[in-house]
């Protein structure tokens, strides 16, 4: 049976047996275990990779294939992503959160798969990226085709969207309940009780999958016993005023690293010295090798000084001061090495790298303080895990993410209060100095929008070009009073465009215009239009979006605007003619 055929009748089965309801929560299970399926494909895959890279290297000698393997590594993701999935690497929640909101939420078929190549590629030689990103991206294609395939609305492929996300969060980390608010805060715009099963149930089926295939090895492997204690207060207090500021750090490094890379003039340029840096730092700093979750794993159990094992400067030196300085410098060069990788063409994400430089900067911040061995000494594991939620908040703008994500890592809720308390603390520091996240600076720095509210996006659905009133009758400025007189008479508007022969807009005439002598017919045969006509408050043009329409509205306190394309006048958009399609969109999309 024709492939066609059996969907056809499959949708025609659906809906005479199934409701909307019961139908997407169907297909929200099939793809919580197909992209946790995705998701341990893909770890096991790096593992294994990087095991049979690096299991003979030795920690007393200087490892020189590691600064080969990046370059290695960027180079294979990058061709095998451009020759045979057509589909080059990159940052992965930007483009799904710009094909949400300018693309129907429809999202190319070749990510249900090309991510998972590409990133273990990336990642598995030594790029300094993360995997979360490329599997919310497949997660998320997953959805989007699944709600393509069954001839479902873009509305609820973006639900679909979100539920692949929140599998491929949940497979990874083992953490249903943050899974599916990193869903809802990073990825949907909006959430109703009726969309918040479908995203439960998929993050469920994503966990479990992953729980039965590799069973319930977490990332964070640790036993946490510690207990919270409110003296400890005024050092998250610290902690979170240096999580916001580190943040902030993270964001523009990659930023201005991602420009610098942008600004080779060939993507070979690009590949040889972004992976020829990266190499260099990780022979230096091994510790930022892949994504980096083994040196926390190392710090939370207190092994600390293996870190420096494996680096060539390093490995022989005991000072504990040394230690923070090696720190120090990771959290320094983590954020460039993750832009050189994606930059270079690898296939990643910053999803990791802000946990790991979180952790960094939390077992740091408590390991000088109990060192200099002043006032009571703090927790390195509960610090290093609530700076983790630090940074994620300040980097990402997910606060409420970071919290149940650590929360669950931790398996339970003694770090509770310093998580909500250091995440918001973040929060407030990074979006003092920086209104957006990282997502959004991206996407905003390759010349995307992306709404930021519900009002927003109904806009930028609505196309200028279609709320234009053509309906005002244009009058020529060679004309004379008398010939506007005439037009007064047959129009139904108030206001009447002066257009020259060429159809370019030369000003506006309106009847508050010419009120006191219209009727006076001397002044009809001698006053030309040119003479009265004047400026209109703004000028839209075709190609602007609806938004930046609103705002000249408001700007100018004017109820009607004349558009311009390529300098041709082709009517005017009315303030009520654009609420009139915004209650139409409005309408229709609560009835979706």
């Amino acid at each position: 049976m024709p492939k066609t055929d059996f969907i056809t009748k499959l949708l025609i089965w659906r809906l005479r047996h199934l409701s909307n309801q019961s139908f997407i929560i169907i297909l929200s299970g099939i793809i919580g275990i197909i992209s946790g399926l995705a998701a341990v494909m893909l770890k096991s895959g790096v593992h294994a990779i990087q095991e049979f890279l690096t299991e003979d290297f030795y920690n007393e000698y200087a490892n020189f294939l590691y600064i080969l393997y990046p370059m290695i590594g960027i180079a294979a993701a990058y061709f095998v992503g451009k020759y045979i999935f057509k589909d080059v690497g990159g940052h992965g929640i930007p483009d799904v959160l710009f094909n949400i909101s300018k693309k129907q939420s429809l999202i190319p078929r070749v990510k249900m798969y090309s991510r998972l190549f590409t990133s273990a590629l990336t990642v598995g030689f030594g790029g300094s990226v993360g995997l979360e990103a490329p599997m919310v991206v497949t997660g998320s294609a997953i959805g989007s085709n699944t709600g393509l395939l069954m001839h479902l609305n873009a509305k609820k492929r973006t639900l679909l969207i979100g539920c692949g996300a929140a599998a491929a969060i949940s497979a990874i980390f083992g953490a249903p309940i943050g899974a599916v608010i990193f869903a809802i805060e990073v990825i949907l715009m909006e959430i109703s009780t009726a969309s918040f099963i479908p995203l439960l149930i998929a993050s469920v089926m994503g966990s479990l999958t992953s729980m039965i295939i590799i069973g319930k090895d977490s990332i964070f492997k640790f036993n946490f016993s510690e207990t919270f204690q409110a003296a400890h207060m005024p050092y998250y207090l610290l902690l979170g005023i240096i999580c916001g500021l580190v943040s902030l750090y993270f964001s523009r490094a990659v930023r201005r690293t991602e420009t610098a890379m942008e600004g080779l003039e060939s993507q070979t340029l690009r590949m040889l010295y972004g992976g020829a840096l990266l190499g260099f730092m990780v022979f230096f700093f091994p510790p930022i090798y892949g994504e980096g979750y083994s040196t926390l794993n190392q710090l939370i159990d207190g092994k600390s000084a293996e870190i420096l094992n494996r680096s060539p400067f390093f490995s022989v030196i005991e000072n504990p001061y040394m230690i923070i300085v090696f720190l120090v410098l990771i959290i320094l060069v983590k954020p460039i090495a993750s832009a050189l990788t994606i930059g270079g063409g690898g296939s990643g994400g910053i999803f990791a790298p802000s946990l790991y430089v979180g952790g960094i900067v939390g077992f740091g911040f408590a390991y000088s303080k109990n060192l200099f061995g002043f006032h009571i000494p703090l927790p390195l594991a509960s610090f290093t895990l609530v700076a983790m939620c630090g940074v994620m908040s300040g980097v990402q703008h997910s606060p409420l993410s970071a919290i149940f994500l650590i929360a669950e890592i931790t398996g339970g809720y003694e770090l509770f209060v310093p998580l909500m308390f250091v995440s918001a603390i973040s929060f407030i520091t990074t979006t003092y100095y920086q209104k957006d996240s990282l997502y959004s600076l991206q996407l905003k720095d390759k010349g995307k929008f992306i709404p930021e509210s519900k009002d927003q996006e109904l806009l930028e659905l609505i196309d200028i070009t279609h709320v234009i009133e053509r309906d005002l009758l244009p009058v020529h400025p060679d004309a004379k009073l008398k010939d506007l007189i005439d037009l007064v008479k047959i129009s139904k508007r108030n206001i009447f465009p002066v257009v020259d022969d060429k159809k370019a807009l030369r000003g506006i005439i309106t009847l508050d215009d010419i009120r006191d002598i219209m009727f006076d017919t001397t002044r009809q045969e001698t006053i030309f239009i040119r003479d009265l006509m004047h400026s209109p408050p703004e000028i839209l043009l075709a190609t602007e979006n609806m938004q930046k329409a609103m705002d000249k509205f408001e700007s100018s306190g004017a109820w009607n605007l004349p558009v311009i394309e390529n300098g041709v006048y082709l009517g005017f958009v009315s303030k009520s003619r654009i609420f009139n399609a915004y209650r139409k969109r409005l309408i229709r999309q609560k009835q979706d």
